[in-house]
């Protein structure tokens, strides 16, 4: 069974102005993985960073939908010591802060993939030569799963 990680930005895309096309895909993207979620056919592993994220969305319809979303994951890592060592090594290749903190969650959960929405992130992270899981686009993860099932 794959497992993933969507950091904020991926789970907050069905919320976005849906006006570019792009934009629109990767919310249905983001749908359907949660689709597969829900079915079981997919493991979604949250973190205390993306809780601390929502809760500070100033917006009510945000924090619902992530709230609904991530009471899937099959679990919530904390962040520590270990996990905040890897973080400072990402933020040392160029990745910002908060990212780094949600890759090191990710693969100290040993994820498959990690999902997110923002480019130039995602362009840091797919260089990234140590990581152990996949950064991917919403799109690239539904159709990989689609792809598994």
């Amino acid at each position: 069974m794959l497992k993933v990680y969507l950091d904020t930005c991926a789970i907050q895309r069905p919320l976005d102005t849906l006006t570019q096309t792009r934009i629109r895909l990767e919310a249905e993207a983001v749908l359907g993985i949660f689709k597969h979620i829900k079915a079981g056919a997919v493991e979604l592993f949250s973190s205390t960073m993306l809780e601390v994220e929502m809760a500070q969305n100033p917006i009510s319809a945000r924090q619902e939908l992530a709230a609904q979303m991530l009471q899937n994951a099959v679990t919530v890592i904390s962040i520590d010591p270990p996990i905040a060592g890897q973080a400072t090594a990402f933020v040392t290749q160029g990745i910002k802060p908060a990212d780094a903190l949600h890759l090191a969650v990710a693969e100290s959960a040993g994820v498959d993939y990690f999902c997110t929405c923002d480019d130039r992130f995602l362009n840091r992270a797919k260089r990234l030569t140590s990581l152990q899981m996949v950064v991917v686009s919403p799109l690239e993860l539904i159709e990989v799963i689609e792809n598994d099932s």
